[in-house]
C-alpha cells in the first residue's frame, strides 16, 4: 500500500510539473509529458545510446591493447624448473609474470572504416528517433482529439436530454388533462429512454479516450486533470500534394535517416573487404619468473627479467571464402537500405496524396454539415411550434429533432477530424511545432 502511494504522488507530482497555471493540461503539456514519460520511447532512446557507444568503441579500437598476467603452479615429482630448465625430483612451486603490449599497424582500414559506420549509424538512429517522438507526437494529438470529441458529444446529448425530458414532462401533464394522443407520450417516453443509453455509451467512449490519453502519457487515469480545449480555425492553407510529398522527404527525420543507413552499408562492404589484406602489428612484452628452490623470489623475478618487441604479419590464404561471402552479404545490406528508402518514398506519396485530399473532404463536410444545422435548427423550431399548438404529432417533431440532433453530433465529429487532418498536414511538412 505504501508503495502504491509513492507511486501516485510521484506521477501526481510529475503531471503538475507540466500542468498549466489554471491546472488544466494543454496540448504542448501532454506532449512534453509523453516525451519524458512515455516508457516505449524511452525503450527506443536506448537504441541511441546503444549505436553511440558502439562508435566509441570503434574509435577505440584504434589504441593498443595492453594484458597483463599472473600464473603460480605447484608440482610433485619430476618436473623441470622453470628459471633453470633443469629437472628436479623433489616438490616445487614455481610462477611467472608478463606484460604484452599489441599495438595495430595495418589491417586493410578495417577500424577506419569501421569508424565511418558505426558514425553514420549514430546519426541514422537519431534521426530515427527523432521520428519516433514525431509520430509520438500525433499519437497524443490524436488521444487528445479523442477526448475533446467525446467531452462535446456528451455535453450535445446531455443538452438533446435536457429538451426531451423538458417535453416529456409538458406531455404528461397533458396527458392527465386528455389534451394529447396517447401514443405522442409513449413516443415521447421512449425517445427519452434512448437518449438515456446514448448518454451512457457516450460516457464509455470518454472513459476509454480518457484511458488512451492516460497511457500514452504513463499516468493512471485517475491523475488525468482536466485538459484545455483546441480552437479550430475556419481556413487552412493547405499545400498541393505534391508539394507536400516534397516537403515531407525533407523535414521527416525517419527519411533522411535512410541516406545514413546507406552510408552505413557502403561503409560495411569496405570493412568486408579489407579481410582480404594483410594486417601487421607491432607487439611487446615484458616477463619473469621465479622458482622456489631458488631463493629469494624478489631478486629471481628482478634476475629473470626478459623483454622483447615484435612484428606480426598475418597474411588471409584461404578461409572458406567466408570473406567473399561477408562482401556479398553486406551489398546484399546495402541493396536492401536502398530499398528501404524507396519504400518509404513511395509510402510517403501515397500519405501525403491521401492527407491532402482528406483534409480538402474535411473542409467541405464541416462547411455543408455547418448549413445543415442551421437548416435543420430552423425546421426543429417550426416542428416545435406546431406540435406544442397541437397541429403536428410526435412523430414529425421526433424526425426534425433527430435530424439536428445527429447533425449537430456529425459537426462536432466532422471538426475535430478537420482538426486532426490539418495536424496530420502539419506532420508531413515538418511545421507540427508543439
Amino acid at each position: 500500500m505504501r508503495n502504491y502511494i509513492t507511486v501516485i504522488m510521484f506521477v501526481s507530482c510529475l503531471v503538475n510539473g507540466v500542468k498549466g497555471q489554471d491546472g488544466i493540461l494543454s496540448l504542448t503539456d501532454c506532449i512534453q509529458l509523453a516525451i519524458k514519460n512515455n516508457p516505449t520511447l524511452m525503450r527506443d532512446e536506448l537504441s541511441v545510446s546503444r549505436a553511440e557507444l558502439a562508435h566509441k568503441q570503434a574509435q577505440y579500437n584504434r589504441l593498443p591493447s595492453l594484458n597483463g598476467s599472473l600464473s603460480h603452479d605447484l608440482s610433485q615429482g619430476r618436473s623441470i624448473d622453470p628459471t633453470t630448465n633443469q629437472y628436479i625430483d623433489n616438490n616445487n612451486s614455481s610462477g611467472s609474470q608478463s606484460l604484452n603490449l599489441s599495438i595495430p599497424v595495418f589491417n586493410g582500414f578495417s577500424i577506419i572504416h569501421d569508424i565511418r559506420m558505426k558514425s553514420n549509424a549514430t546519426q541514422a538512429g537519431k534521426l530515427e528517433f527523432e521520428g519516433l517522438q514525431n509520430n509520438l507526437k500525433l499519437d497524443v494529438i490524436e488521444a487528445y482529439v479523442k477526448v475533446l470529441t467525446s467531452q462535446d458529444i456528451l455535453k450535445q446529448v446531455e443538452n438533446r436530454l435536457t429538451v426531451t425530458r423538458e417535453q416529456l414532462h409538458r406531455n404528461e401533464v397533458l396527458n392527465k388533462e386528455g389534451a394529447i394522443a396517447p401514443g405522442d407520450l409513449y413516443d415521447m417516453r421512449g425517445q427519452y429512454g434512448s437518449e438515456l443509453n446514448e448518454l451512457e455509451l457516450t460516457k464509455q467512449s470518454l472513459n476509454n479516450a480518457k484511458i488512451d490519453l492516460a497511457g500514452i502519457l504513463n499516468i493512471p487515469v485517475q491523475s488525468l486533470p482536466a485538459i484545455q480545449a483546441l480552437e479550430i480555425p475556419s481556413e487552412f492553407n493547405a499545400l498541393s500534394s505534391e508539394s507536400l510529398f516534397e516537403q515531407s522527404q525533407l523535414a521527416l527525420p525517419q527519411f533522411r535517416a535512410m541516406d545514413w543507413r546507406i552510408r552505413e552499408m557502403e561503409q560495411l562492404i569496405k570493412v568486408s573487404r579489407a579481410d582480404y589484406y594483410p594486417s601487421l602489428s607491432l607487439n611487446g612484452g615484458l616477463g619473469s619468473n621465479y622458482s622456489k628452490g631458488n631463493g629469494n623470489t624478489f631478486k629471481q623475478v628482478k634476475n629473470n627479467l626478459y623483454k622483447g618487441v615484435g612484428i606480426t604479419l598475418s597474411i588471409p590464404i584461404f578461409n572458406a571464402f567466408r570473406t567473399r561471402t561477408n562482401v556479398r552479404l553486406a551489398k546484399i545490406e546495402l541493396e536492401q537500405a536502398n530499398f528501404n528508402k524507396e519504400i518509404l518514398g513511395n509510402e510517403l506519396r501515397m500519405e501525403t496524396a491521401r492527407a491532402v485530399f482528406d483534409l480538402k473532404i474535411s473542409q467541405l463536410n464541416v462547411k455543408n454539415l455547418r448549413e445543415q444545422e442551421v437548416n435543420y435548427k430552423e425546421a426543429f423550431r417550426i416542428a416545435t411550434v406546431l406540435y406544442e399548438e397541437g397541429n403536428s404529432n410526435s412523430v414529425l417533431y421526433l424526425t426534425a429533432k433527430n435530424k439536428l440532433d445527429n447533425a449537430r453530433s456529425q459537426l462536432i465529429i466532422k471538426q475535430y477530424e478537420l482538426l486532426m487532418q490539418k495536424y496530420i498536414n502539419d506532420y508531413y511538412a515538418g511545421s507540427l511545432d508543439l
